[in-house]
């Protein structure tokens, strides 16, 4: 084998896209308090986190942290023909990676903060989301960031919009009582590691 032959493989192989497992675990070791695991959402967490879900007065569908897109698909497959799906992530190698691989003219990729997300929908000429799904880390965010993500997605969320957020650290909830005075809680045992599952529901302020 000649060196030339040798090299051109090399840079064959260099080239070839990763899969999207080995995505995931690069993401997870290039911003490891940014991706909550190190390994996908399983199939039964995803299942639950979406059940409540009332897709028929779905509009406006937002993501935080889509990774590779394990929810992606999910939601994608419920949603009405006419809505939007928004999916904010801050790895740019992620959202590079899902716009090439999510061909849906429902479907966004925007690489921005979730702190940012009333502009991100502003943007996509609505005024409010009807549902927020993140799987960020809050308790792993830096100071300040977790309660500024919550707080801008209370502002962002219709009336009897939802907040619903997976995590492995129950200490979540201490981020979303200060907006979210209705809160349901679950937890999903088949998953690695297993997932605490909050949903939280932005109700009509008390008279």
């Amino acid at each position: 084998m000649t060196g030339s032959t040798t090299i051109a493989r090399t840079k064959r192989k260099a080239s070839r896209p990763l899969s999207p497992q080995a995505l995931f675990l690069q993401g997870f070791f290039k911003h490891p308090v940014m991706v909550g695991s190190i390994i996908p959402s399983s199939g039964k967490l995803i299942r639950k986190m979406l059940g409540p879900v009332d897709w028929d007065n779905c509009k406006v569908f937002v993501e935080y942290g889509p990774g590779v897109g394990t929810f992606c698909r999910a939601v994608l497959e419920r949603l009405g023909p006419n809505a939007k799906y928004i999916a904010i992530d801050t790895n740019a190698d992620f959202v590079a990676y899902l716009r090439r691989t999510i061909v849906d003219p429902r479907f966004s990729a925007i690489h921005g903060s979730a702190a940012d997300v009333n502009a991100i929908v502003a943007d996509h000429g609505e005024a409010h989301a009807d549902y927020v799904l993140s799987g960020l880390p809050f308790s792993t965010l830096p100071a300040g960031v977790g309660e500024e993500i919550a707080a801008a997605t209370h502002r962002v969320l219709r009336l009897d919009g939802q907040f619903l957020v997976y995590q492995f650290n129950p200490n979540v909830r201490n981020f979303l009582t200060p907006h979210f005075p209705r809160i349901d809680h679950a937890m999903e045992w088949w998953n690695v590691p297993p997932a605490q599952l909050w949903w939280a529901w932005k109700d009509a302020p008390a008279d």
